[in-house]
């Protein structure tokens, strides 16, 4: 295919050699413009999808070939079904250039035109093409950018969902469900025993969309898998939430920060102390009488990064037996149910009252009705749920 820096190549079919050379002298004293001339219909798609011209003059009235069928037969092959076509016609016939317009014509000259004319038409057509072949390569760039961009993001999503902790059922018996959106979000979640009475869990979603969320997200979820958080103790969750502020300052990490909410379950007191920076509330949900009672365990303090040399606090609350504890990102409750009004945290409480949350089985009723909110398996956020069950 022609580039877009190539001279404006023209192709004369016409079966008289009289117009084919009057046309050549016209475009002769011209820069940038190759003729080839071309006189029998037959031959006349062939050498075009061969030549590959800018711009096609196509006679109408030809012994061996209709014009018009030859108009057609250019738009039905790939290698000229977007290059310009001028009909020349003997004619200047309402009906005969309707018909030529029709069938994919973008001009219709009555030969032979006054030179200044051709020349005009020509180049005028052959610019329109070169540009509309430089914006398709474009295109094309892009799409094969945007395919290689999804691929890695895919790749990352991979890698965050092989560090996520499996489900397990003793100590505690917990469950989730994460979908990474489109982009890939910062979502990252964890527990895990810390001493024989002490059982931690949280969740953290870094601001953004991309490999670099991603990565951080990663990066805090190893420091406090491997305890590298500068001696915080890991029963202490405001200790956590200071050290992770102190080592992940956003000045240093590119302007990125995250919430989070971190707990700890001290089992042989059915007690849980947490706290948590800028994150959605966690939900402590009892059955009751007539459905499920929930209670807000917050997020007291700002995210994590933001704000340096910050002291957090931890709360503590009880933990009734039986009861489960539910830990989510933003994009579990950001999302839709009709345009303008967003379903925010009163409607992720407000079906969770509803749902059977001895049950797994409810993260994926939750993440089917956030899907159907959306309209698509596509999300615009990575969507994530954690289901603690405290026996």
């Amino acid at each position: 295919m022609n580039q877009p820096s190539d001279p404006c190549v023209v192709l004369l079919v016409d079966d008289q050699l009289i117009i084919g050379e009057a046309v050549r002298r016209i475009l002769a004293a011209q820069q940038g413009i190759v003729f080839h001339f071309c006189q029998k219909g037959q031959e006349a798609v062939a050498t075009a999808a061969k030549l590959q011209p800018t711009v096609i003059l196509q006679d109408l009235v030809m012994p061996d070939a209709d014009g018009l069928d030859l108009v057609r037969a250019y738009r039905q092959q790939e290698a000229t079904g977007l290059t310009p076509l001028i009909v020349l016609s003997s004619k200047e016939e309402g009906s005969t250039k309707a018909e030529a317009f029709a069938r994919g014509a973008n001009d219709y000259i009555v030969k032979l035109p006054d030179p200044v004319e051709l020349v005009a038409r020509i180049r005028y057509h052959s610019r329109g093409y070169l540009s509309l072949l430089q914006r398709n390569q474009a295109f094309e760039a892009l799409r094969i950018s945007q395919e290689a961009l999804a691929h890695e993001l895919h790749k990352a999503a991979d890698y965050v969902r092989s560090l996520l902790p499996a489900p397990i059922k003793d100590p505690l018996q917990i469950d989730w469900r994460f979908v990474p959106s489109a982009s890939l979000g910062g979502d990252c979640f964890d527990y895990f025993a810390i001493d024989e009475d002490h059982v931690a869990m949280y969740l953290l979603d870094v601001c953004g969309h991309g490999v670099g969320p991603a990565l951080l997200g990663v990066s805090a979820m190893n420091s406090v898998r491997t305890s590298n958080i500068g001696g915080a103790d890991l029963r202490e969750p405001a200790s956590v939430l200071k050290r992770l502020n102190a080592t992940f300052p956003m000045g240093a990490h590119g302007g990125m920060f995250f919430t989070i909410w971190y707990g700890v379950f001290r089992r042989s007191t059915r007690t849980l102390k947490y706290s948590g920076g800028g994150h959605p509330p966690a939900m402590l949900i009892e059955r009751g009488a007539s459905g499920n009672v929930i209670r807000e365990l917050e997020s007291p303090g700002p995210p994590v990064g933001v704000v340096p040399d910050l002291d957090f606090e931890s709360l503590v609350t009880e933990v009734p037996e039986k009861s489960s504890l539910f830990l989510y990102s933003d994009g579990a409750f950001e999302v839709f149910p009709e345009p303008g009004k967003v379903w925010g945290v009163h409607g992720i409480q407000e079906f969770m009252k509803a749902q059977d949350v001895r049950s797994a089985a409810c993260l994926d009723s939750l993440y089917a009705r956030v899907r159907e909110f959306t309209g698509s398996d596509v999300l615009a956020d990575d969507f994530s749920a954690v289901l603690v069950q405290t026996g």
